[in-house]
């Protein structure tokens, strides 16, 4: 499994992009929040995804993975190398990953306007007495 493979993996995903920020990490992203991150400037390159906190805590017990550097604390996991872990579970944990950002990014969900109810109508405000 190479860079390649995971680029193409990560922008399988619906309205998955990709963004190439601070320097040589390559972002990608649902509804504008990253779900993966590849740094491209270490060598190997290094993957960092957000994951459960269950995983999370099984994850870094692991050689060759450690809590990702600034967000860490909210569960996300650095590896080594992008073949740290079996091709078939890295796709599993990616797959957990997007869909966690993906639930809370705002994308493909109807967006209410202020003001209206579900159904359209305009709201009330109640009389005070």
């Amino acid at each position: 499994m190479n860079v390649e493979i995971t680029q193409r993996f990560c922008l399988s995903f619906p309205h998955a992009t990709e963004n190439l920020q601070w320097g040589e990490n390559l972002c990608f992203k649902v509804g504008g929040k990253i779900f993966a991150v590849l740094d491209l400037s270490s060598v190997p390159p290094r993957l960092s995804f957000k994951s459960a906190v269950e995983t999370f805590a099984e994850l870094v017990e692991r050689d060759g993975i450690s809590p990702a550097a600034y967000v860490g604390r909210y569960n996300w996991v650095s590896l080594e190398r992008v073949d740290v872990l079996p091709w078939s579970e890295l796709q599993e944990l990616l797959s957990e990953s997007y869909a966690m950002v993906s639930a809370k990014a705002k994308v493909g969900k109807p967006v209410r306007k202020k003001g209206r109810t579900s159904k359209g109508a305009k709201k009330t405000k109640k009389k005070r007495r």
